[in-house]
């Protein structure tokens, strides 16, 4: 059965890692899917691996301009939404002391203004009975050094979705969260540069997991079909955690995303 056929998605984020299973997900179960990214040539090996109606949109989530194309795109080509998964996001790890005013501003306009406005930019093109995914993550409730404006972000995040939910309910829109834990992602190379420190701490990030594992983006994509299709129906403002159980069982305070 196809979860999703005969439906209008948009994953922003999605040319690689979790948007790019969750993209592929989608296509699987029968959606027409317009992703996001703003390096092209990923974009382009996207759909080269994605087989199915896909649109791919160079789009920067924190810029309107930007958003207003893509969803003049998405008008024309599509018509109408009826899934979004608000996955565009930044990570940057640094101590208090060595943050800049640029750090701030950029993961606070990528991952909260950016969700914002793709949501608000959004609601002419959202037809009644959609279904918003906003991807937020376990940092909030981690409390880890180096990690406070990422991890403020994604609070951020997770209180739009609760005032989101409000707004539209009565437009029959419904917004939920997945929140996912330490994920098999590029994220990871970008955050640690170096070889041999990133084999040590990826062997100190799997010792911290009680599944003695990093996540794959289709487990989490797979959660994020589920929350997109009629199946989650009755959940509204609600998060899942996917997260090897680091939250509810954590085993020690190594660092972890």
């Amino acid at each position: 059965m196809q979860r999703l056929a005969g439906k209008f998605a948009l994953v922003t984020g999605g040319s690689s890692g979790i948007g790019l299973a969750t993209a592929k997900a989608f296509v699987a179960n029968g959606a027409r899917v317009a992703i996001t990214g703003r390096d092209q040539k990923r974009l382009d090996a996207a759909k080269e691996i994605i087989d199915g109606d896909l649109l791919a949109l160079k789009c920067d989530a924190a810029n309107l301009i930007e958003i207003d194309a893509l969803y003049a795109a998405i008008k024309e080509r599509f018509g109408a939404l009826d899934v979004i998964f608000a996955n565009a996001g930044v990570v940057e790890s640094a101590p208090i002391e060595k943050t800049t005013e640029q750090d701030f501003d950029l993961i606070f306009n990528v991952n909260v203004k950016g969700v914002f406005f793709t949501l608000q930019k959004a609601l002419p093109l959202l037809r009644p009975g959609s279904s918003i995914i906003l991807n937020a993550s376990i940092a909030p409730r981690m409390g880890r050094a180096g990690l406070s404006l990422y991890s403020a972000s994604k609070a951020a995040v997770r209180t739009l979705a609760r005032n989101f939910s409000s707004e539209f309910v009565s437009r029959g829109f419904r917004v939920n969260v997945v929140s996912p834990g330490s994920i098999e992602t590029p994220v990871w190379n970008h955050l640690i540069k170096d070889p041999a420190t990133f084999e040590a701490t990826m062997l100190q990030v799997r010792s911290g997991i009680p599944l003695e594992r990093l996540g794959t983006p289709e487990e989490i994509a797979s959660v994020v079909l589920f929350l997109a299709s009629d199946e989650s129906s009755y959940m509204l403002g609600a998060e899942i955690t996917v997260d090897g159980g680091i939250t509810e069982m954590r085993t020690s305070s190594a660092f972890r995303e």
